[in-house]
C-alpha cells in the first residue's frame, strides 16, 4: 500500500514547536515504556446493567496494537499529552450568516480535537495508546462512557459535515485558518459509529501548513472508543479503517469475557 508522502524536513522541524509533548509512560509486562494511560476510576465495581462494565484491565486489553493497524506504526511514549497547535482557534461566528448556533458546534469540534476529549469524561475505566508512523500520529482511546452519552456524541458528529462544512478560525498568532469537515465512511464495526476528516489550512511557526486528521468514534454496549489519525501529510484512511475494525472487535471480546492478544513485545 502506498504511504502518505513525507513533508519537507524544514517544514517538519518548524512545526515541531506546534506540538506540545509530555510523557505519561507506563510499562508493559516486558518492562518497556509505552503510552498507556488508565483512569483512576478503572477498578470500580461494575454496576448491574444490560451490558458489562469495562474494568481497568479490560480497558487496557481493549487497546489496539501495532499488529492490528499494520504498516510502520510504532507505539509512542508521549501520547497522553499530544497537542497540535493547528487546532487552536476561535471560530469566526460572523461567518455563519443564518445559523450562528452552528458556530458553537464547530468550536466544540476544534476544542475536542485539540484536547482529545470528544467522548467527554468516562464514567468508569478508560485507557489510551498512541502510535507514530513517519509524520503521522494516531491516538486510540477506549472507556466506559455510557451508551446514551456515546450515542449523543455520534448523533452530534453526524451533523457536523453540514454545520461545519467549511469555516474560518483565528489562531493564537492572529492568523486566519480555513477548516473543512467532511463525512468519512468507515467499516461497519461495533454497535454504532461515525467518522469525519478534518482539514486545517493556515500557518505554523511562520510557514504555510495543512494539517489533516481522521476522527472516528464507535460504541460497543455502554463503552466507547475514539481514534484520531493524522498529520502534516495526507491521511492514511486505511489505517483508520483497521483501527476501527480491530478496536471494535477487541472491545467486543473484552466485554464478552475474552482476552484479546496482548501488545507484542517486538513493538516495545
Amino acid at each position: 500500500m502506498t504511504r502518505p508522502s513525507r513533508p519537507a524536513r524544514v517544514l517538519a522541524s518548524a512545526l515541531a514547536a506546534g506540538f506540545l509533548l509530555a510523557t505519561a509512560a507506563c510499562a508493559d509486562e516486558s518492562g518497556a515504556p509505552e503510552a498507556v494511560s488508565v483512569s483512576a476510576a478503572a477498578e470500580r465495581s461494575p454496576s448491574p446493567s444490560a451490558t458489562p462494565a469495562l474494568t481497568g484491565a479490560g480497558a487496557q486489553a481493549a487497546l489496539i496494537t501495532p499488529a492490528d493497524i499494520e504498516n510502520d506504526w510504532q507505539v509512542a511514549t508521549d501520547a497522553a499529552t499530544w497537542r497540535n497547535s493547528m487546532l487552536i482557534g476561535k471560530v469566526d461566528v460572523a461567518g455563519f450568516l443564518t445559523a450562528k448556533s452552528d458556530a458553537a458546534d464547530c468550536q466544540r469540534l476544534l476544542d475536542g480535537l485539540y484536547s482529545d476529549s470528544l467522548l467527554g469524561r468516562a464514567t468508569g475505566a478508560s485507557a489510551l495508546r498512541g502510535f507514530t508512523s513517519e509524520d503521522s500520529r494516531m491516538l486510540y482511546q477506549v472507556g466506559d462512557y455510557g451508551s446514551a452519552d456515546v450515542d449523543a456524541t455520534l448523533d452530534w458528529m453526524k451533523t457536523l459535515p453540514e454545520k461545519c462544512n467549511q469555516f474560518t478560525a483565528t489562531g493564537q498568532d492572529g492568523g486566519k485558518r480555513t477548516v473543512q469537515v467532511v463525512a468519512l465512511e468507515v467499516p461497519k464495526a461495533g454497535d454504532a459509529r461515525e467518522a469525519l476528516t478534518v482539514t486545517v489550512q493556515g500557518t505554523a511557526a511562520g510557514q504555510p501548513s495543512t494539517f489533516s486528521t481522521d476522527v472516528a468514534v464507535l460504541r460497543v454496549g455502554a463503552s466507547g472508543a475514539a481514534v484520531t489519525n493524522g498529520g502534516l501529510s495526507a491521511v492514511d484512511h486505511d489505517s483508520t479503517d483497521r483501527a476501527v475494525q480491530a478496536g471494535a472487535q477487541r472491545l467486543k471480546d473484552v466485554l464478552s469475557g475474552k482476552t484479546p492478544a496482548p501488545l507484542p513485545s517486538q513493538w516495545d
